[in-house]
């Protein structure tokens, strides 16, 4: 018995040796797990082709792919931008994570979707002292007007943001308590994973990415206070977010740096040539008929000034010609003419498509009648348009493709 136990015990104590943890407590030994959900959309497919080939495809192997970007981590079920949603979609196979860049009060740089997002994404409104440094504090529903609240970055330090959890993104306008308007997560979605996240500086971000050893692409969100604010310009922002990844000593070609604004872009090119190369230019000028118009004709100027990727949401990259098949847009097509890429988004931020989808299938919703039919479109995304990468808020989705075609 002294010799089993004795043995027992180095065996365990040799086990726990080589079974290494992170700053945040999680196993580096992992593997690429899918899960049910892309089992649940193929089953769901017409009968076809391509259901039959992903069908083929179920026992994997599932590995990790630079086509699958982590949109704000794996926000269908966990908080966006937080430490266990980045965690969730490395597990999950996508090999580029994002960080949506904003800047505190103090100018320092934090993982948040909007600048001014802090009252739906985190529990600042439940934190009294907090809650008085918003822009606008929370005012309950009254007499048919929706509750409100705007609580930014710029309002608390990065001390007051580290404090902070991290919820699922939503709000309920109807709200006349803080805590019923916190209560908010769309019904597509859960709060199971919901407790506290913790969230993220850009520094966490990078330091956690880079210890997957995969890509990043962080976003210069667009401010949504007067900038300079206090002093801090959109340059010295732009330039802050391509410093932290410098210090870091991170290889630029690990970097997709992101923006809605040209003017990001540019100055990127300009001033950071080696992360410029890829920046990429977040195109929302497609949402209405002329800016569509608009920004196909502009491609090839943009082309010649260095931009080598654009990023538009993916209804813009398809249509529906005669004989009703999901075809590549002429935006797709003049951008491949151009000789540039594409990274597209954002995947599996849709409710059900039984009845034709929302947004993010707004060109295509009269051939849409299921759920698997999100596999269809990306087919034709990744086949025809021949889109480099997608961003997608459950990365399992996009692996499950992903290595069932080698992307």
């Amino acid at each position: 018995m002294h010799t089993l136990l004795t043995s027992g015990l180095f065996f365990g104590l040799a086990s726990a040796a080589v079974i290494k943890k992170d700053d945040y407590g999680y196993h580096n030994n992992w593997h690429v797990e899918v899960g049910v959900r892309p089992y649940y959309l193929v089953d769901n497919m017409d009968a076809g082709p391509l259901k039959t080939q992903l069908q083929k495809c179920e026992n994997g192997p599932f590995k990790t792919s630079d086509f699958v970007v982590s949109h704000r981590g794996a926000p269908l079920q966990f908080p966006e931008h937080s430490v266990e949603g980045l965690h969730a979609a490395r597990r999950m196979g996508a090999g580029i994570l994002e960080c949506d860049v904003a800047f505190t009060k103090d100018k320092k740089l934090v993982c948040r979707h909007a600048q001014c997002d802090l009252h739906t994404t985190t529990n600042i409104l439940s934190k009294p002292s907090l809650a008085s440094k918003c822009t606008r504090p929370f005012t309950p529903s009254k007499d048919g007007k929706p509750a409100d609240a705007f609580c930014c970055t710029s309002d608390i330090t990065e001390a007051e943001f580290k404090t902070l959890c991290a919820k699922m993104d939503g709000f309920n306008p109807n709200a006349t308590t803080v805590a019923q308007y916190m209560d908010g997560t769309p019904y597509f979605r859960t709060d199971l994973y919901s407790t506290c996240g913790t969230l993220m500086t850009l520094n966490d971000y990078i330091k956690i990415v880079d210890s997957f050893g995969l890509k990043f692409t962080p976003e210069l969100k667009t401010p949504q206070v007067k900038m300079p604010f206090d002093g801090y310009t959109q340059q010295q922002y732009a330039q802050d977010m391509i410093d932290a990844f410098k210090k870091a000593g991170i290889d630029p070609s690990r970097v997709y740096a992101q923006s809605f604004l040209p003017d990001d872009i540019f100055y990127w090119l300009e001033k950071e040539p080696k992360f410029g190369k890829q920046a990429v230019y977040l195109d929302e000028r497609v949402d209405t008929p002329e800016g569509y118009a608009n920004a196909t004709a502009s491609i090839p100027s943009l082309a010649k000034k260095g931009v080598r990727i654009m990023a538009p949401a993916f209804f813009a990259l398809t249509k529906v010609d005669a004989n009703k098949n999901i075809v590549p847009s002429e935006y797709a097509i003049a951008v491949k003419k151009a000789g540039m890429e594409i990274i597209t988004w954002s995947f599996d931020r849709s409710g059900w498509l039984n009845k034709g989808g929302d947004y993010y299938y707004q060109y295509v919703a009269s051939v849409i009648n299921n759920d698997g039919d999100m596999y269809t479109v990306l087919d034709v995304l990744a086949k025809q348009v021949k889109i480099k990468a997608i961003f997608t808020d459950w990365p399992a989705t996009v692996t499950y493709y992903a290595s069932c075609f080698g992307l």
